[in-house]
């Protein structure tokens, strides 16, 4: 593939993403978590299995590798999802984006307790000064406020729990990506994931009942989640890292907060304040201190 193709798939994905916490707090207006996220990722199902199919990449999964897929489909896409839907019920996206940017650093934090990778302390003073970028933008400038309880909300402290849960999701997944194409794996991984979502919205949750609800605009935010956000969007991921290096295609996902800032002022009336993009320039900042020393390490080594 062209590098100008892959840049282009990398772009496009990153500003879907972006958008799909715009469209997450549309359709929270009139369905609830459970819904969306099924019809999501049924929709999301679908397109990853016609990509496979197109490409010829279809094969059953060994026995043994069904429980790692439903591992991985649990947490990636189950308990994920769970997490960011119902924390964007009180989180502002603008919030959610910059949270969930600082995904990085808990890879980085889990490969030193996991994998016993050195951090060094460039990489520690990264991980503060993201951590501090996040705390000045849920406080809105007042750290204080935290601890008094007059500044965030649940919906923050759930979002920042999925940062976390989405670095073990993807150290994890990193075992069967070298052994299957990138769209087969997800396809498997979404499909077990959205039968667990059949447990949440049929088990304890509100059924089929809230679909005839649905309005037009509705409707438009949950074909933007699935058939972009977890379609298209992921297709392109994969194919822009088969041609571009990982380091490189990781500077995209900074991206990301940028579109959802934009996207909520213009369509949620979220404010864009001073400390927000500080807040956001911070958390860049920290984010490109703790991905850099390795990528400087290894230039030393091939030296």
């Amino acid at each position: 593939m062209p590098k100008t193709v892959a840049y282009l798939e990398a772009v496009f994905t990153v500003v879907v993403w972006g958008a799909t916490f715009i469209a997450t707090k549309i359709a929270l207006q009139e369905v609830s978590p459970a819904t969306i996220v099924w019809l999501r990722f049924a929709m999301g199902v679908v397109i990853l299995g016609a990509a496979v199919l197109l490409r010829k990449q279809f094969a059953i999964p060994e026995r043994s590798e069904w429980l790692y897929f439903a591992l991985l489909g649990f947490i990636g896409v189950t308990f994920h999802q769970w997490l960011q839907a119902n924390g964007l019920k009180t989180a502002q996206a603008t919030t959610t984006a910059w949270i969930v940017a600082t995904t990085p650093v808990f890879i980085a934090l889990l490969g030193w307790l996991m994998l016993k990778e050195k951090l060094g302390w460039v990489r520690v003073g990264g991980i503060l000064l993201a951590a501090f970028g996040v705390l000045l933008i849920v406080s809105k400038g007042s750290l204080s406020a935290l601890f008094t309880g007059k500044e965030g909300t649940i919906g923050d402290l759930l979002v920042l729990i999925s940062a976390p849960n989405w670095a073990i999701y993807t150290v994890l997944s990193r075992r069967e990506l070298a052994r299957h194409p990138a769209a087969r794996m997800m396809f498997y991984v979404m499909l077990l994931g959205w039968l667990f979502t059949n447990i949440w919205i049929f088990g304890f949750g509100p059924g089929l009942r809230e679909i005839h609800n649905i309005t037009a605009k509705g409707w438009g935010a949950i074909l933007v989640l699935g058939i972009f956000g977890s379609g298209l969007a992921y297709i392109a991921w994969y194919d822009a890292l088969q041609a571009l290096p990982a380091s490189q295609l990781g500077v995209f996902l900074n991206i990301e907060p940028l579109v959802t800032t934009l996207l909520a002022a213009l369509l949620l009336n979220e404010a864009i304040t001073l400390l927000v993009l500080l807040g956001g320039a911070i958390i860049i900042a920290g984010i490109y201190l703790v991905n850099r020393v390795p990528r400087v390490s290894e230039k030393k080594k091939t030296a």
